[in-house]
């Protein structure tokens, strides 16, 4: 019985643990290298941090210009933060003709992407979110 007790305590504080580690620039992944690259040309890349907690892996990546943007563990884009206008390409494109119809004086600062949906925030501190497909569902508070 003490042996079941030892090894759930010893399995909950190895995946409780948080582990940050801040990666070269070579050793950042390729997969994020290219988005960046891709999506922010001429940005560089000032910081590149691999976060491990318990199983679950992300990478957090600081941009000049204060873009702060994180992947999961599979290296796909989940969230994308900024202080000036994000690229249109990083937007869907459903997305972003949405609130160009109907927001076309206000820019987009943040694009989140959730389980089941994806937010975005205007520079007049307003938050839309849609579904997967990009169809718009409501204003968030």
């Amino acid at each position: 019985m003490n042996y079941v007790l030892i090894f759930a305590l010893m399995l909950t504080t190895m995946t409780s643990c948080e582990k940050s580690t801040v990666l070269d620039e070579g050793k950042c992944p390729a997969e994020i290298k290219t988005y960046v690259e891709h999506h922010f040309p001429g940005k560089k890349m000032l910081q590149c941090i691999k976060d491990v907690d318990g199983l679950d892996v992300d990478y957090e990546v600081v941009l000049e210009g204060n873009y702060r943007l994180e992947f999961n563990k599979s290296k796909e884009i989940d969230n994308i933060k900024g202080l000036e206008k994000l690229p249109d390409s990083v937007i869907p494109p459903v997305v972003l003709d949405y609130v160009k119809t109907n927001y076309p004086n206000n820019i987009i600062l943040e694009w989140d992407l959730d389980k089941n949906i994806q937010e975005i925030k205007l520079d007049n501190r307003i938050e839309l979110v849609f579904d997967l497909l990009g169809n718009f569902l409501r204003i968030d508070d």
